[in-house]
């Protein structure tokens, strides 16, 4: 398991690297500023996807970010 520290650096660098650094900056100030329920959000995000769906999406964008 890693430290709070650790997932917090990987996920600033994956904002970033996302992103951009402004456009990640934004993004903080923007979950900080409004109140923001992850787990609604997330229950919404994929409701019209099945797992299938989900599962070969998420194959090829890691197939892309190797290649």
């Amino acid at each position: 398991m890693i430290t709070d520290t650790e997932i917090r650096i990987k996920g600033l660098k994956a904002l970033i690297n996302a992103l951009g650094e402004v456009d990640a900056e934004r993004f903080i100030s923007l979950i900080i500023r409004e109140p923001f329920d992850y787990t609604k959000w997330h229950r919404s995000l994929w409701a019209d996807k099945s797992v299938t769906e989900i599962s070969n999406h998420a194959m090829q964008f890691r197939k892309n970010e190797k290649d």
